[in-house]
């Protein structure tokens, strides 16, 4: 090998480095272990510790601190870490809405609604919104119109706004950049607040322009304290409200009316049951039995606020949460508002902040006195600063200070408040938090609190929204993650402990089949693998699990390169060429290198597709797996070559006394038995297609939407009673799916209830329902924050929880098509590139479809049976692509030695030198195969349960992708090759061979 020193110096420095950023993850973690120790599981504790050492230095060689130590270390998934991951969509619909002044044109409310409708997979809103107004406008009104675009909003067009002379496709313009504006701000404001929300390492980005951005907190805990810190937009609000005595005819009036279109409920009464609310509020004349009787429909779900009468409150009434929804839409009818009179018709109906401790499961309702503008005296944008505080009484609140002009109006409605005796609500995205009276006369100077029901963290919380600003639009969380650190705790041990055994039996392996050559194959494997971890180091990538995964996906795959090489060096050695001859001649292009070159290609091809089109833990995977085809590469090409080199002058042989005739002068006619795999590939091909309209595909709510919990019981879970109880009115009110995962303590629980509901009330409801239902199956009081909420140490509850709306799931889908597609239309068009016939491609892609159905038709046949999860999700698609991956890897192997053989002066007939070639690979095709399919198995057996159906369809695919390419791929080669390029070929080697 030339220049043999400086790829020793080269390969020497690249491991030094790799040291040295692998060294940052090692002091990291002994500080994050000091951490857990001195905390003894107090979360909080354990991040005051980490919060004190960031600016300690903990590298003294080098002088970092932990903080910049932590930067440069390798860090771990939500799967690995624990912790919340969630993808918000800031409303893009929102946006458009403010920047056309909240126009009521009709056209353009239109165009809104069709663009939600008809946005299709991956499209932005802002395209199909787009395409929906020149759709409803038909030229009828521009985008520019004064009704529309140019406005006070958009600013005007010197000032990069909107004038009424431009046409549309200039407002296009200047409406994209104002959308990406917005959404900047939002990922702004955003990442204000997690900073100051207290999580270590919390990772937040925008994908792309679609208003989507992933955030991630590893280590946070507080499942509904998180959801609410990234979903409140911060809309503050200041309004006059009514008091209960103003609307009691209204409340009269809209009783009266339900009772003409809403049916009778029977509410059972006991004879002694003392005077309701309802017959205080009704008076003598009226029946309170009757009323009791359900002849009350509004007063069924909402009692009226009932005070003495010298006294006003500013609470109308109140309801419980599953109340709520219902008398929220009696209370928009226009039927029922039109009992509202004069300037109480634009009162708008506002549910108070739920007091978990007094009162759980009520809202107080509130209704302020709005406007024909529906825009309040005073909004948040007045405010300056806002802090954490106590009242006189000692109880949380939060104190605000306005800038000059928000002070004089406060001034104003506090004094009108007073004179009057009034109430001013303090309104946080439509809820209202308290809503006080005013004592004292006029407040001045702009000072005002906001106080209620909190604890200490929501009025942190509070205070951190209100100095990070509001958001420009509401942002609805369309997928998230939940993972328990206990759960992330059993992930590692499994992930560590398959590796070391899949490296173990690799190792053994090799030296057994190469004896000391395999010895040497293995050290590269070793530096191979220092090389892969320090680059991911280096690049500060998320190790996760199927990242994992990958990297003992590499390990099977790394000896693949030494295998081909060692096995064309023992070719050249049976023809009598000396030990250094036969390295060299393995080591050039015409001996492996072109072979290993075109099958790392093809694999790296359908590693960079799912890198492009994969999320999340799937992107780990694609980052490891492309990692590690570059450093294998480089370690056996260059790291094995030098090892050959300096062991070439002793005994270095490439078998052992065991392995020395295995496979010797194998002779197999596998075109002969091509119509046997066609008729058997043609069954289960069929057979797959029949059961795709039969039973279909377990689609996991990657694909269809839906929320889904991992929950772990102190014994073995009742199944049937669960799903009964999940599955009741009182619950779910619908089919609830939940199967075994992993022991049999522990379920997965699957429900697509109020899945396209974004808000915190939603998921918090959804919780609650959770926790109501299965607390019975446990033994010990258990509570809800123990049950919903992830700590160190959990060995029971909710381990893991994800949500998938169904928007972000056609996303996924579409992506997925486009990933398996992409990948077989760019190695179709490499393998012509690189073979120049396209009957190779054909070969290579045909196989591929043929592996891809079968192991889709096997999941289908046997997802209602199998002992583990095999949905389709984002792993088992990645799972699909490694499996195109190893199939592509596999047949170009055997192609590059038919197409040597066919180049060739070997003597023969077109299908004879086929076969030769075919049977030539056969040791390394067998090599391959079980070093991967031990990895496999290792994952598979020791992994965890949460991998199970991701190697499973990996394990199908290799044994599936093996038999392809030696009965599939090639004999479609052989018959799609016209009888006059046989012939040719056959002539060259008659000549040759004369």
């Amino acid at each position: 090998m030339q220049n043999k020193g400086l790829v020793k110096f080269f390969a020497i420095l690249l491991a030094i480095v790799c040291i040295y950023q692998l060294s940052f993850t090692f002091v990291s973690n002994s500080i994050e272990a000091d951490a857990k120790e001195i905390a003894k599981g107090d979360a909080q504790e354990e991040l005051s510790y980490l919060e004190s050492m960031k600016d300690s230095v903990v590298y003294p060689i080098f002088g970092y601190t932990y903080s910049e130590v932590r930067d440069k270390q390798i860090n771990k998934g939500l799967d690995l870490e624990g912790g919340i991951n969630v993808t918000l969509e800031i409303s893009v619909k929102d946006i458009i809405k403010g920047l056309a002044n909240n126009s009521t044109n009709s056209v353009l409310n239109k165009a809104l609604d069709k663009a939600t409708e008809d946005r299709q997979g991956n499209q932005d809103y802002l395209d199909a919104f787009f395409i929906a107004f020149d759709s409803e406008s038909k030229g009828s009104i521009k985008l520019a119109s004064p009704e529309l675009f140019t406005n006070r909003v958009m600013g005007s067009k010197s000032d990069g706004g909107v004038d009424t002379n431009m046409t549309d496709e200039e407002v296009k313009v200047v409406i994209r950049k104002k959308v990406s504006e917005s959404i900047d701000s939002a990922f702004r404001v955003l990442t204000e607040r997690i900073d100051k929300f207290g999580v270590v390492q919390p990772n937040i980005q925008k994908l792309g322009e679609s208003g989507r951005i992933l955030v991630e907190l590893p280590g946070a805990k507080d499942i509904d304290r998180v959801k609410k810190l990234l979903q409140s937009t911060a809309q503050l609000e200041f309004w006059e409200t009514y008091k209960i005595n103003e609307l009691q005819g209204f409340l009269l009036a809209a009783n009266e009316t339900l009772k003409n279109t809403e049916e009778k409920e029977d509410v059972e009464v006991k004879e002694d049951e003392p005077s309701s609310d309802i017959e205080s509020l009704l008076g003598d004349d009226k029946d309170s039995l009757e009323a009791l009787k359900g002849n009350n429909p509004l007063f069924d779900k909402f009692i009226p606020n009932q005070i003495p009468q010298n006294q006003t409150s500013p609470v109308i009434g109140y309801a419980s949460v599953k109340d709520t929804a219902k008398v929220n839409s009696w209370f928009n009818r226009s039927d029922i508002r039109a009992s509202l009179q004069g300037e109480q018709r634009y009162a708008r109906f506002v549910w108070g902040k739920e007091d978990v401790t007094r009162n759980p499961g009520m809202l107080e309702l509130y209704a302020l006195k709005g406007n024909r503008q529906n825009v309040p005296q005073l909004s948040g944008n007045v405010i300056t600063g806002a802090s954490e505080s106590f009242t006189q009484l000692g109880k949380p609140s939060v104190e605000m200070q306005m800038n000059t002009k928000g002070a004089q109006i406060w001034e104003r409605m506090t004094g009108k408040a007073y004179t009057e005796g009034g109430y001013i609500a303090v309104v946080l995205d439509d809820v209202v938090y308290s809503a006080p009276g005013v004592t004292s006369g006029a407040i001045s100077g702009g000072r005002s609190v906001i106080s209620g029901a909190f604890d200490v963290s929501e009025t942190k919380d509070l205070a951190n929204i209100l100095r990070a600003g509001k958001l420009p639009a509401s942002a609805d969380i369309i997928q998230s993650e939940v993972v328990g650190p206990s759960l992330g705790q059993e992930a590692i041990d499994n992930g560590i402990n398959s590796a070391l055994v899949g490296l173990l039996l690799i190792s053994l392996w090799m030296i057994i089949y190469y004896g000391k050559a395999g010895l040497y194959a293995n050290i590269a494997l070793v530096v191979n693998l220092l090389f892969l971890f320090g680059f991911l180091a280096s690049i500060g990538a998320v190790l996760t699990l199927p990242g994992i995964a990958g990297i003992v996906l590499t390990m099977g795959t790394a000896v693949d390169a030494n295998i081909i090489i060692y096995e064309r060096a023992k070719e050249e050695l049976r023809f009598g060429r000396t030990i250094d001859e036969a390295i060299k001649i393995a080591f050039s292009w015409k001996g492996a290198m072109s072979a290993i070159t075109d099958a790392n290609v093809t694999t790296f091809l359908t590693g960079l597709v799912l890198l492009i089109f994969g999320t999340g833990p799937v992107k780990g995977f694609a980052t490891t797996l492309l990692i590690g085809i570059v450093t294998s590469l480089f370690t056996a090409i260059f790291v094995t070559r030098i090892l050959l080199d300096m062991g070439k002058n002793g005994n270095l042989t490439f078998d052992t006394s065991l392995s020395k005739n295995w496979f010797k002068n194998f002779n197999f006619d596998f075109l002969s038995k091509k119509k046997i795999a066609y008729v058997i590939s043609s069954i289960l091909i069929i057979g797959s297609f029949v059961s795709f309209f039969t039973n279909g595909l377990d689609q996991g709510i990657d694909f269809v939407g839906g929320r889904t919990f991992q929950v772990r019981f102190e014994e073995k879970a009742p199944i049937e009673e669960i799903k009964k109880d999940l599955s009741s009115d009182a619950a779910f009110g619908s089919s609830v799916d939940a199967k075994v995962f992993g022991e049999d303590s522990q379920l997965r629980i699957t429900t697509k209830y109020k899945v396209e509901e974004h808000g915190i009330a939603a998921d918090k409801e959804v919780n609650d329902i959770m926790y109501n239902n299965l607390k019975k199956y446990y033994s010990n009081d258990i509570t809800y924050d123990q049950f919903v909420n992830t700590y160190e140490g959990k060995k029971v509850g909710i381990m893991q929880a994800a949500k998938v709306g169904p928007t972000i799931a056609d996303d996924i889908k579409t992506n997925s098509y486009w990933a398996v597609a992409g990948s077989l239309l760019m190695v179709f068009l490499y393998l012509m590139i690189s073979f120049r016939k396209w009957q190779y491609s054909l070969g290579a892609v045909a196989a591929v479809a043929h592996d891809v159905i079968i192991v889709l038709g096997i999941y289908s046949v046997f997802y209602k049976y199998a002992p583990f999860q095999m949905e389709m999700n984002q792993h088992f698609i990645a799972a699909i692509l490694t499996v195109i991956g190893y199939s592509l890897n596999d047949t170009v192997i055997v192609f590059d030695r038919i197409r040597e053989f066919l180049a060739s002066k070997m003597p023969g007939t077109f299908k004879e030198v086929v076969n030769k070639s075919v049977n030539t690979t056969i040791t390394r095709t067998i090599n391959t195969s079980l070093t991967v399919i031990f990895v496999l198995l290792i994952m598979f057996i020791f992994g965890g349960e949460s991998i199970q159906g991701f190697i499973f369809a990996m394990l199908v695919g290799i044994f599936v992708g093996t038999y392809s390419s030696l009965f599939i791929a090639t004999p479609i080669v052989v018959d799609t090759t016209s009888d006059k390029d046989k012939a040719m070929i056959e002539a060259e080697h008659t000549e040759d061979a004369e």
